[in-house]
């Protein structure tokens, strides 16, 4: 944080995994954000940001993709930049997706997975996703919420699912504290 009155200006969501070994299909996981009205925080998100893509305004950017798990410390790095972000959004919701490459893949077959929350240097939280029920393919990590004064507070919030790419983001945003 920048200050207890701005909250959380920009942050930074890492994921890291094992690379499979020589002859097994790669494991690809991906970091997502969904964007939610402030007015339907709960509701669908307004849009998804996830490989290949960035928010519409350029705040929430996937700064580093990794198919493979293959490199030094975390592979996926995503930046939100929470201050530039429009009032009419309250909430973005970051989690993480086992990509199929060499056919179904669960979070619970994906060795040596990990995700790191920070805001500059302060590390805000970090989880090895292990409470994830195995046989789950996605999992939201944490939320983002503005408060009445346009404050922006983090929350840790792992929770699993087993749902297909395109029904993760429509679920994503829809646990309640």
């Amino acid at each position: 944080m920048d200050s207890l009155s701005k909250g959380i200006v920009k942050a930074e969501v890492a994921l890291k995994w094992d690379p499979n070994p020589a002859g097994a299909p790669d494991h690809d996981l991906d970091v997502v954000a969904g964007t939610f009205r402030a007015d339907d925080p709960y509701g669908s998100p307004v849009y998804l940001v996830y490989f290949g893509s960035r928010s519409p305004d350029g705040t929430i950017t996937l700064d580093r993709d990794s198919r493979d798990g293959r490199g030094l410390g975390f592979d996926e790095v995503m930046t939100l930049e929470l201050d530039r972000l429009a009032p009419e959004y309250g909430r973005v919701v970051v989690g993480v997706l086992a990509q199929p490459q060499g056919g179904p893949v669960t979070l619970g077959e994906v060795v040596g997975k990990g995700v790191r929350v920070r805001t500059g240097y302060t590390v805000l939280a970090t989880d090895d996703l292990a409470g994830v029920a195995p046989e789950a393919t996605a999992a939201t990590v944490c939320e983002f919420t503005r408060d009445a004064a346009g404050a922006w507070t983090f929350r840790m919030m792992v929770r699993g699912f087993e749902a297909a790419p395109g029904e993760f983001g429509r679920l994503m945003g829809g646990a309640r504290p």
